[in-house]
């Protein structure tokens, strides 16, 4: 348990909550933590969802199937960082997408219900539980926005620049999660394509790359 306390502790989640208070806290919320092999399906499409997960070590993909069986990559999850928080919120009866570990990965299982509920013991962790949880999901809102963006540009040269754009902040150079083939679901493009344009990109003297490292010049 001691681990435990010791990775969620950063967690924007529990901002502002006593240390003293987190294992009551995570009592109070019936957690329990899984493992998963890279490539193990954590949440199916179609699941009921009545959880919010955090990752305690690994990594993990929200991915989406089309009617064809295409699969596009929505967002990478790290260490730390939440899913199925906005799905629990809306009421989802079931899951729209698929997360899948991309690595060896534990998960932490939080009862979505009693974090939002105020308990019969009135905990005095609830109301920020609440507060920080409504900030995270905007700050999802924020992520979509800037994924619809990407997606909304014309060519594969203008979403690559934008996703470059996104993800680089104020430096040059920077590294992305995906390597290609993701990197072209995540972007909704044909991969070859994209790879072409990336060579073009390079050759105009705009971007230098190495696998996932990225330049921009």
């Amino acid at each position: 348990m001691n681990e435990v306390l010791e990775m969620v502790r950063s967690n924007p989640l529990f901002q502002g909550i006593a240390f003293s208070d987190f294992e009551r806290m995570l009592n109070c919320l019936s957690v329990r933590t899984a493992q998963y092999k890279k490539n193990d399906i954590i949440l199916r499409s179609g699941d009921v969802v009545d959880f919010v997960g955090l990752l305690l070590s690994g990594s993990a993909k929200i991915q989406k199937e089309d009617i064809n069986g295409k699969v596009s990559i929505l967002t990478e999850l790290g260490t730390s960082e939440l899913f199925g928080e906005v799905l629990a919120c809306a009421g989802a009866d079931h899951s729209p997408v698929t997360v899948q570990a991309a690595e060896n990965t534990e998960i932490l299982f939080l009862n979505y219900r009693k974090i939002i509920t105020t308990c019969t013991s009135a905990c005095p962790f609830h109301t920020r539980l609440i507060e920080n949880m409504l900030k995270l999901i905007a700050g999802k809102s924020l992520m979509l926005n800037r994924k619809i963006e990407i997606l909304s540009k014309r060519t594969t040269r203008e979403k690559l620049l934008t996703y470059f754009d996104t993800e680089r902040g104020a430096s040059r150079k920077f590294i992305i999660p995906y390597n290609r083939d993701e990197l072209a679901r995540y972007l909704c493009v044909d991969r070859s394509a994209m790879s072409n344009e990336l060579c073009k990109m390079r050759s105009e003297g705009l971007i230098k790359f190495s696998r996932n490292k990225f330049e921009i010049l």
